[in-house]
């Protein structure tokens, strides 16, 4: 099955903003160049779950390119609650959130499905990638769990597969270190996976090539820059509309300052460089753990009228 094309012009990223009464709820920003945001409804959230957990964090967009629908997924946790990390780590919700639309403005009701295996401690940081061979999605996870081999729970990455995000296949192990591992991302180019993942315990991020998206396939890349980025996780790639470019964005959480956009022309280089303070602005809320889109200039017309408190450049 083919990918249709699309004449993008701009960008959209979902985020959560921390830990405060609302912000693990799904938040929008729009950027017409990948590196400078403008938060949209006002910077409030502009979708909340009321299921489960009753919030969300590391929401993810994905494009169907089929049926021409919007899927945003999300983690099922609220740390406001008070519940505390060991138990978001050891008993936390085994469901990712899902939201569907056909415009990006108008927004289905929220649905839980169950993935996480039995006994999984937790569901975290969901994320899908289109498989046109099979013409599905692969979707993947975090989750912490104590194999009977195993003394203490461990950070794996597990996958299932699914065209409507609501009957996936049975879960199954995707990704296992020697080290933790959590917070997948993954973009297709020129025949090749490029995957990106944090390093839980080293609290860095590494790269991996495949040719396909079987799990055996990947193979480390070397990404020196990247590797030297300590204290950062929730890694988004997403290629520059308007030049053989991408955009790699990591969330920097041990200093609490929101992403830092980092920049490669050679995805199999694995050659990355940080953008310099003051080339790049995010906006006035802090933008944790999300997921960036590109889209059209209707798309992004459309997401700024009801959204924006700005007008689109040419009107």
């Amino acid at each position: 099955m083919s990918v249709p094309n699309y004449d993008y012009a701009g960008y959209l990223l979902a985020h959560f903003i921390g830990e405060q009464p609302d912000g693990e709820q799904v938040y929008f920003a729009c950027s017409e160049d990948g590196l400078h945001w403008k938060d949209l409804n006002g910077g409030l959230p502009v979708l909340r779950s009321e299921l489960g957990e009753k919030g969300v964090r590391d929401p993810f967009l994905a494009r169907s390119p089929k049926a021409d629908k919007f899927y945003l997924i999300a983690t099922d946790l609220r740390i406001a609650s008070g519940k505390g990390w060991s138990a978001a780590v050891n008993d936390g919700s085994r469901d990712i959130i899902v939201w569907e639309s056909a415009d990006l403005v108008h927004w289905s009701s929220p649905w839980a499905v169950t993935v996480g295996v039995p006994d999984a401690g937790c569901v975290w940081a969901p994320e899908a990638v289109y498989d046109a061979a099979a013409d599905e999605f692969l979707v993947f996870w975090a989750s912490a769990t104590q194999e009977p081999q195993e003394h203490e729970r461990k950070q794996k990455i597990y996958s299932a597969r699914t065209k409507d995000f609501r009957r996936f296949t049975e879960t199954e192990k995707y990704i296992e270190r020697d080290n933790h591992i959590i917070d997948t991302t993954i973009i297709a180019h020129d025949g090749a996976y490029y995957r990106y993942s944090k390093d839980e315990t080293t609290k860095n991020i590494r790269a991996e090539r495949g040719t396909t998206l079987a799990s055996e396939s990947f193979v480390p890349l070397h990404a020196p820059e990247l590797e030297a980025l300590m204290g950062v996780e929730g890694p988004q790639i997403f290629k520059l509309n308007d030049r053989e470019a991408w955009c790699l964005i990591v969330d920097r959480f041990m200093e609490g300052k929101g992403y830092l956009p980092l920049l490669t022309t050679n995805l199999e280089s694995g050659e990355f460089t940080v953008v310099p303070e003051g080339e790049f602005d995010l906006g006035r809320t802090k933008k944790r753990h999300g997921g960036v889109i590109p889209i059209t200039a209707a798309e992004r017309d459309r997401l700024l009228a009801a959204y924006g408190d700005v007008q689109p450049a040419g009107r």
